[in-house]
């Protein structure tokens, strides 16, 4: 990336469209969606905190990937949002850095921790005499800290792998974020080992992630089925809605994004926006809207608050 002559130095963020007309409106549209995100999974932090019927692994789990949602949106979208307004959009080479390591990071670590959250419900309602002690405070700490130790371990490796290349062409990013295909077409050296990286690293996580998820769900079906109760089968499947359905939002629009490396960036920006922001966005809703403690906690806290008024 960059070993010539950038450090120190900036980057040029083309965008999403060099249109100026649309800039203001596009400022307008991401500062919502983030202001969204952030007050979503910020809300979905102190609730799983402040009520203690919350306090269970299933939640434990649902906080951190709020935590996770959150980071790495804020990753990418105050510098964004400060690019739409500006006349030169640029990005330190400290700054590129950073965020690179951080976005592949979080990424990974999002992953892994939906991964977590499918093996949690396999061991609830497959295993439902178990799992109080197969889940015990010291097991879910650990099945946390995991996908954090692993992704960052994966970040800095594929961060340290790109500081190797060499560029000779106009420091100009083809995207909207330092992202790692754009920024192999600045080098001038051989990418092969970065690319090869890129793809063996990122297809070995979603197939590892995917099918202990696919797995997981299979058994858990299984068992659903073999139910008696029409109820015990309701509960069930409610309890696995709003998971399956961040999964199939994460996992699809990731699909989308996995591409060599190219010049267009319409697309791939295109891809990148749901990929990015529509995922960490809907999370929360989806939660609030499906899990009935969850809706619980909130009438109870907006209850709370009206009483005290």
């Amino acid at each position: 990336m960059l070993k010539k002559n950038h450090t120190g130095t900036e980057f040029i963020l083309l965008g999403l469209t060099d249109r100026a007309e649309l800039q203001p409106v596009l400022f307008v549209v991401f500062l919502v969606i983030y202001l969204i995100t952030v007050i979503g999974n910020v809300r979905m932090i102190f609730l799983i905190r402040s009520d203690s019927k919350l306090n269970t692994p299933v939640y434990f789990f649902l906080s951190h990937l709020s935590f996770i949602d959150l980071c790495y949106a804020t990753t990418v979208t105050p510098q964004m949002l400060v690019n739409f307004l500006s006349k030169r959009k640029t990005i330190s080479f400290i700054g590129c850095v950073i965020q690179f390591h951080f976005f592949i990071a979080l990424v990974i670590t999002d992953h892994y921790m939906l991964t977590v959250m499918s093996y949690d419900r396999y061991m609830a309602i497959c295993k439902p005499l178990l799992y109080g002690s197969k889940m015990s405070k010291c097991v879910c700490i650990s099945l946390v800290a995991a996908p954090y130790i692993y992704g960052f371990a994966n970040g800095l490796a594929q961060t340290l792998l790109m500081l190797r290349l060499s560029s000779c062409r106009p420091s100009e990013i083809n995207h909207f974020y330092c992202a790692d295909p754009p920024l192999m077409v600045l080098a001038c050296s051989d990418t092969y080992v970065e690319e090869t990286a890129m793809f063996v690293v990122a297809g070995s996580n979603l197939t590892c992630s995917l099918t202990i998820i696919l797995v997981s769900y299979i058994f858990i079906f299984t068992a659903i089925v073999r139910m008696r109760s029409a109820e015990g089968r309701r509960k069930a499947f409610s309890t696995c809605g709003s998971h399956l359905t961040a999964v199939t939002i994460f996992y699809g629009t990731l699909f989308m994004h996995l591409r060599p490396p190219s010049e267009a960036s319409v697309e791939q920006g295109i891809v990148a926006v749901l990929y990015i922001f529509v995922s960490p966005m809907l999370n929360p809703l989806f939660y609030s809207l499906r899990d009935k403690d969850v809706q619980r906690t909130i009438r109870k806290v907006i209850q709370k608050k009206l009483f005290v008024k």
